[in-house]
C-alpha cells in the first residue's frame, strides 16, 4: 500500500514496508518505522488456533496494508502483511504505543470519533475492535460480512459504523450494537472501494466503486441522492473498464471534495451544497503530469498529491481566487519532498507492478447477444435449405405444364 496522510503538522507516508513521517514547518528529523525489523510474533502465539479451528499463518511480506489517522492527529495506526497492528502516538514526539496481532490480514482501519477504539476490517469480512485506552488488550469481534471488506468509516456523531464490501454492499450499522442495521446503500455495479463522510454534512455518505461512479447517499435511510459517472472524463489511453475510485477526501472546512481514480492522471474536485437537486457539483479537474498514488488535505485545506514519479513525487495545490493552483515553490512542499525522496526507491518497483483492485473486478459476459446471433444464423440456414428443396419441385411442375 502506498499512501499519504496529514497527521497534525506531519505528512505521513506508507512506502511498502516503511512508515515515514516528515514535519511540514520545522526542521525535525523524519520518523521512520520499518515493519521488516519490527517486533516478531512469539512461537507460543503463532501456535494458537483461531476460534474457527484454523491456525495462524504469519508468513507475510511485512508490506503495509492499511493506515489510519485519528481525528485529532495525535494517533496513527498501521497494519501489515505479517498481521501486525501497530499503534503510534505523534505528540510530543513519535512513539510506538503498542504492537498487537490480528486474526487475518486487514484491508481497512478507522479510529472512532472518541478515539477510544480502533476498528479493523479484514479480508474475511469481519470487523474487530481494538482498545486505544488499553493498548495491550486483544481485539474483540465487532461484526461481520459474507464478503471481503474494502472500506470502513464512522459517522461524525460516533453513532454509525459504515462498511463496504466486494459484493457492492454498503451497510450502515449502529456502532454500539452492530447487529442493529440502520440501512443498506445499494446501487453500485462493482465492489465498493472508498467511503467518506464530509465533516459539514454528517448525514451524507460518499462512496466510490470499481464501476467508476461516485455516489452520494442519505446514510440513515440508505437513499441515493446523486450519482456521478467519472468514466466520462477518461482519456484515449485510459480504459473505463478498469477505472476504480480509490480515494475520496474533503477539506477541513468541508467546502471541497477531491476524488482520485486508480491509474487516472486527473483528480476531480467537487463541492457539496444543500439546496437544489444537484448536491454534488463539479468544480475543477486537476490534470497531473503523472498518475496519482494517493492524496490528502492538510489542516490549512491544501491538497497534497503523491505521484508515481521519482523526479516529482509530490504536488501541492492551494485554493486561491476560486481556483486550485499548483504551488511548486512552497517551502513546506520542498522540505517534505527532500525528506521523503530517499525512501522513494523502496516502493518504486511495487508501485509499477501492483494494482490492488485488479483481482476484484467481476467479469461480465453478454450471453444474450451470442445466443441471438447463433439463432439468427440457424434461421438463415433453415431458410436456405427450404429454398433449395423447393427448386426441384418447381422444375417438375414447369415440365408438366409444358407437356400439357
Amino acid at each position: 500500500m502506498v499512501a499519504v496522510e496529514s497527521c497534525g503538522q506531519w505528512m505521513v507516508f506508507s512506502c511498502d514496508q516503511k512508515l515515514v513521517a516528515v514535519h511540514r514547518t520545522e526542521k525535525r528529523e523524519a520518523f521512520v518505522f520499518d515493519c521488516s525489523t519490527a517486533e516478531k510474533r512469539t512461537k507460543s502465539t503463532e501456535d494458537e488456533k483461531l476460534s474457527d479451528g484454523s491456525t495462524q499463518d504469519d508468513s507475510g511480506s511485512d508490506r503495509i496494508l492499511a493506515l489510519a489517522v485519528s481525528g485529532s492527529g495525535k494517533l496513527l495506526a498501521v497494519t501489515d502483511d505479517s498481521k501486525r497492528l501497530v499503534l503510534f502516538g505523534s505528540e510530543p514526539s513519535w512513539s510506538c504505543i503498542s504492537t498487537r496481532w490480528v486474526a487475518r490480514r486487514c484491508t481497512a482501519l478507522v479510529f472512532s470519533q472518541t478515539e477510544e477504539e480502533l476498528l479493523v476490517a479484514d479480508k474475511s469480512g469481519d470487523v474487530y475492535s481494538f482498545s486505544v485506552t488499553e493498548p495491550q488488550r486483544e481485539g474483540e469481534l465487532k461484526m461481520g460480512h459474507l464478503s471481503m471488506l474494502l472500506a470502513v468509516t464512522v459517522s461524525p456523531d460516533n453513532r454509525y459504523i459504515i462498511t463496504a464490501d466486494r459484493d457492492e454492499k454498503i451497510r450502515v450499522s449502529q456502532l454500539r450494537s452492530p447487529h442493529n442495521i440502520q440501512s443498506f446503500c445499494l446501487g453500485h455495479q462493482q465492489f465498493v472501494s472508498a467511503l467518506h463522510i464530509n465533516s459539514q454534512h454528517p448525514l451524507w455518505l460518499l462512496s466510490g466503486s470499481g464501476d467508476g461512479t461516485l455516489k452520494l447517499w442519505e446514510l440513515e435511510r440508505g437513499r441515493r441522492l446523486q450519482s456521478r459517472d467519472l468514466r466520462k472524463a477518461e482519456t484515449e489511453t485510459e480504459s473505463s473498464e478498469s477505472q476504480t475510485v480509490s480515494r475520496i477526501s474533503s477539506s477541513p472546512d468541508g467546502r471541497h471534495v477531491a476524488v482520485q481514480c486508480e491509474r487516472v492522471s486527473t483528480l476531480e474536485v467537487f463541492t457539496l451544497q444543500e439546496e437544489g437537486e444537484e448536491k454534488l457539483v463539479p468544480h475543477s479537474s486537476l490534470r497531473l503530469p503523472h498518475c496519482p498514488l494517493d492524496m490528502t488535505f492538510d489542516l490549512e485545506g491544501r491538497l497534497w498529491v503523491l505521484m508515481d514519479s521519482g523526479d516529482e513525487p509530490l504536488r501541492l495545490y492551494a485554493y486561491e481566487q476560486s481556483s486550485w493552483e499548483c504551488d511548486a515553490e512552497d517551502p513546506e512542499l520542498n522540505r517534505v519532498t527532500e525528506a521523503f525522496r530517499p525512501h522513494w526507491e523502496t516502493l518504486e518497483a511495487s508501485v509499477r507492478t501492483h494494482n490492488r483492485f485488479e483481482q476484484l473486478q467481476k467479469s461480465s459476459y453478454d450471453n444474450v447477444s451470442a445466443y441471438l446471433q447463433k439463432k439468427q444464423q440457424r434461421l438463415e440456414e433453415q431458410q436456405l435449405k427450404r429454398t433449395k428443396a423447393q427448386r426441384p419441385n418447381g422444375n417438375k411442375r414447369a415440365k408438366k405444364e409444358a407437356s400439357a
